[in-house]
């Protein structure tokens, strides 16, 4: 690409940073699938975006669902969309910016794949995983760290943001100060979770003084592969039979609170979902709940009297 597209695709890179607030694991994402179509504009003798129509962007998107099929470097279903966003968001960018016109990617839509829900634990599982001695000062740590998960359906990224300042135990929440899209909520924290983050809390300055609440031996925030790599060994050390990862815990929790209240609306706002679709696919019902439920709600299902 021309030199003054590389700046214009920059400049895009730091409005997300800057003024969207996005975080960077989206905008790495972003970042890996614009360079991917510049390098495929460049092969197609594009040098400037304005060059760029439907019928190209339609091309690329046909050519990577092609490599899929192909066993190339593949993209699911959920990438080609995740793609196509980072595309019609950059050309939006330049549009406010009086750079472009129409947005050649607005009309063009990514093949649908079946969507694919994780297996999320049982309560007996639950139970399991989360009754444990702790061995050491750090175990207490990460304890409180799968009992928050559980309590609140935390994101990980939320929870390696959380500073001690966040938990209100007597209060029986934590405030999550910036969530995805930079949304800010309240999520109440279950009494056992309190119990661990207070038992953490009690040990943890021998750690470090005021900031995060989560930190390492080190003293400093803990990272997110460390409590991947954490969470998998505990798991392993309790039994399960399955690799354990954090969103599986926030699954979880999502699951069990749906199966118990029935209350989606309520489920999607301890989520932190701007949207209820988005809950509906970390969630999960059984027909046989959905057939009660349906049994006894419907006026045309149920027997009439004698």
């Amino acid at each position: 690409m021309h030199e003054q597209a590389e700046y214009q695709l920059q400049a895009f890179m730091e409005f997300l940073r800057v003024q969207q607030r996005v975080s960077e694991h989206t905008i790495d994402a972003y970042a890996r699938d614009l360079n991917r179509f510049a390098q495929y504009c460049r092969q197609q003798r594009v040098t400037q975006w304005n060059e760029v129509d439907q019928h190209r962007v339609r091309a690329y998107v046909a050519q990577r669902h092609r490599e899929k099929k192909a066993g190339g470097d593949a993209l699911s279903g959920k990438s080609l969309q995740r793609m196509l966003s980072a595309i019609r968001s950059f050309y939006d960018f330049l549009i406010r910016r009086h750079q472009f016109q129409q947005n050649p990617a607005r009309e063009v839509r990514a093949p649908k794949s079946g969507r694919s829900l994780p297996r999320p634990l049982d309560v007996d599982e639950m139970a399991g995983l989360l009754t444990a001695e702790c061995a050491n000062e750090l175990e207490t740590r990460d304890l409180a760290m799968w009992e928050l998960f559980y309590s609140s359906g935390l994101r990980l990224s939320e929870l390696t943001a959380l500073d001690c300042s966040d938990v209100d135990i007597a209060a029986g929440q934590v405030f999550i100060r910036s969530g995805k899209g930079g949304r800010s909520r309240y999520v109440p924290v279950g009494v056992k979770a309190c119990e661990a983050v207070g038992v953490w809390l009690g040990v943890r300055a021998g750690f470090a003084e005021g900031g995060a609440l989560f930190v390492s031996r080190q003293g400093k925030r803990i990272t997110q592969r460390s409590i991947q790599l954490r969470l998998a060994q505990w798991a392993h050390k309790q039994g399960a039979v399955e690799r354990v990862h954090p969103h599986k815990l926030r699954h979880s929790f999502a699951s069990h609170m749906l199966e118990a209240s029935s209350d989606l609306r309520a489920v999607q706002e301890l989520l932190g979902h701007a949207n209820i679709s988005t809950t509906q696919i970390y969630t999960h019902l059984d027909f046989q709940r959905l057939a009660a439920v349906y049994d006894q709600a419907h006026p045309r299902a149920k027997k009439l009297k004698d």
